[in-house]
C-alpha cells in the first residue's frame, strides 16, 4: 500500500524549500561561447524596474514576456541566452552568446546581441562587469600563452590549469579599456555540463570578491575616527585609574559622546562587514572546487586570492573587531563613572543624614525645652482659672482658706500637667514605632 500525505499535516513551505535547492541550476556551455555577467547593486523600486526593463527586452526580440518575477530566471532567444538572478543585495545578469564567430577574444562578447540602448537603460549600480571568452585549447601551451597575453593588453596574468588539467583560467582581476574585466577559459576536455560548472564558479569568484570588497573604502573611512575615540577613552581611563578630582559630568558627556559615535558606526557597518565575511567565505569555497592546479610562472586564483583579498578583508573584521571592543570599554568606562558618582552620592547622603540625625538631636532637646515650658504655661492658666473658681465660692459665702487651697493646687496641678504631656508624648512614640 502506497503512503499518503493529505490526511497529514504538511508544512506550507515545504514544496518551497524543495524548489530552492533547483532554483539556480548551473548552466551547460558549449565551446566556443562569450559570456558576459554584470552584477548590479539594486533597491526595491530599482528591482521593479529592472523586471520591467527585462519585459522590454523580451518584446524587443519577439519573445513572450514573464509573467512573474523569480529569483532565477534564464530564458534562451536562438543562440543568444538571459540569465538573471536575484541575491539580498545585487542581481546579476550573465549574458552568453552562443554564435559561432571568427572574431578574436573580446571583440564580440556577451552582450553584443542586445538590443542598442537596452543594458545602458538597466537600473541600478553596477559592481561587476567582466567578459568570459570560451574557446578550445591546444596541446601547444606555450602557443595558447603567447596567444592570451595579446588580448590582455599588457597586464599581469593570474591562471591556473583547474579539475586535474582539463582546462587552464587567464585573467588579470583589472579592468581593461572597455570597462569590463576580462576571462578566458582555454577547455582541453570539459564536457559542456563541466564546462558550465567551472565559468559559474570563475564569475561567482569575481562577483563575491567585488561584493566582499565592498566594505573596505568603509573601514578606511572610520579608522581616523575609531583612533580618536581610542585615544580619549584612554585619556578618561587614566584620569579614573588615578583618582584625580574630575568633573563627572563633563567626563559622563564625553562618554555618552563616544557610545552614540559608536553606535552610529555600528549601525552602518554592521551589515557590510557581515556581508564582507560571508561573501569571502563563498570566494574561498568556490576557489577549493577549482582544483588548481599550477601553470608555471603565473599565480593561481587561489594563491592571488590569498595574497589580495585575505588580507582587505581581514582589514574589515579587525575594524568591526575594534568597534566591538570600543563599545565595550565604554561600557566599562561608564560603570566605573556611575560607580563613582553613585560612591559620591552616597557620601553626600550620609553627611546629609548625619547632618539630619544632629538636627534631630537638637530638635528633641529643643522639644523637651518647650515641653517644660508648655508644664508651666498650662499650669499657670490652670492655676489662673483654679483662682477664679476659688474667688467666686468665696465671694457668694463659701468660707474657707482660699490662698492656702490655691498654694496647695499649684504644684498637684502641675504634676498632673506634666504627666498628661508625658503621656501624650509617648503615645504618639507609639503611633510612629507600628508605623
Amino acid at each position: 500500500m502506497s503512503t499518503r500525505l493529505e490526511h497529514l499535516d504538511i508544512h506550507p513551505l515545504r514544496d518551497d524549500l524543495y524548489r530552492e535547492l533547483h532554483s539556480r541550476p548551473f548552466q551547460v556551455l558549449p565551446t566556443p561561447a562569450r559570456v558576459t555577467q554584470i552584477a548590479v547593486l539594486t533597491t526595491p523600486e530599482q528591482r521593479r524596474q529592472q523586471f520591467e526593463h527585462l519585459k522590454a527586452l523580451h518584446r524587443a526580440l519577439g519573445y513572450p514576456e514573464p509573467e512573474a518575477e523569480v529569483s532565477c530566471y534564464e530564458r534562451t532567444f536562438g543562440d543568444f541566452k538571459i540569465r538573471r538572478e536575484m541575491h539580498m543585495e545585487f542581481a546579476s545578469y550573465t549574458f552568453t552568446n552562443l554564435a559561432t564567430s571568427d572574431a578574436d577574444p573580446f571583440v564580440e562578447t556577451g552582450i553584443t546581441p542586445l538590443p542598442e540602448g537596452w543594458l545602458e537603460a538597466l537600473a541600478g549600480t553596477v559592481v561587476a562587469a567582466f567578459h568570459v571568452d570560451i574557446r578550445s585549447a591546444s596541446d601547444d601551451i606555450a602557443g595558447d600563452l603567447a596567444y592570451v597575453r595579446q588580448h590582455f593588453e599588457g597586464m599581469r596574468l593570474v591562471g591556473s590549469s583547474p579539475q586535474e588539467g582539463a582546462a587552464r583560467v587567464w585573467g588579470t582581476f583589472q579592468l581593461h579599456s572597455d570597462g569590463f574585466g576580462r576571462f578566458m577559459v582555454l577547455n582541453h576536455q570539459m564536457s559542456n555540463s563541466q564546462l558550465g560548472r567551472l565559468t559559474q564558479r570563475l564569475m561567482e569568484i569575481e562577483t563575491y570578491r567585488l561584493m566582499s570588497l565592498l566594505a573596505l573604502p568603509v573601514a578606511r573611512e572610520i579608522t581616523p575616527s575609531l583612533n580618536e575615540m581610542d585615544r580619549q577613552l584612554a585619556t578618561i581611563t587614566q584620569a579614573l585609574a588615578d583618582n584625580r578630582d574630575l568633573d563627572e559630568q563633563q567626563l559622563l558627556g564625553d562618554l555618552s559622546h563616544i557610545a552614540a559615535r559608536i553606535e552610529a558606526y555600528r549601525a552602518h557597518t554592521t551589515f557590510r562587514f557581515s556581508a564582507t565575511r560571508a561573501y569571502h567565505q563563498l570566494v574561498l569555497s568556490r576557489l577549493e572546487e577549482l582544483r588548481e592546479d599550477e601553470l608555471s610562472g603565473h599565480l593561481t586564483l587561489t594563491e592571488f586570492m590569498t595574497r589580495r583579498l585575505t588580507p582587505a578583508v581581514k582589514t574589515c573584521e579587525a575594524v568591526s573587531e575594534r568597534l566591538e571592543d570600543l563599545s565595550r570599554r565604554v561600557d566599562r568606562a561608564s560603570d566605573m563613572m556611575r560607580t563613582r558618582v553613585e560612591l559620591a552620592i552616597q557620601s553626600q547622603n550620609q553627611q546629609l543624614l548625619s547632618s539630619m540625625d544632629r538636627r534631630s538631636r537638637i530638635q528633641l532637646m529643643m522639644q523637651h525645652t518647650v515641653e517644660g515650658f508648655s508644664v508651666v504655661a498650662i499650669s499657670y492658666y490652670l492655676i489662673g482659672l483654679l483662682k477664679l473658681a476659688l474667688d467666686a465660692l468665696y465671694e457668694n459665702g463659701l468660707v474657707f482658706p482660699k490662698n492656702l487651697v490655691l498654694g496647695v493646687a499649684i504644684p498637684v496641678v502641675m504634676v498632673l500637667v506634666f504627666l498628661g504631656v508625658r503621656a501624650i508624648h509617648h503615645h504618639f512614640i507609639r503611633m510612629a514605632k507600628r508605623q
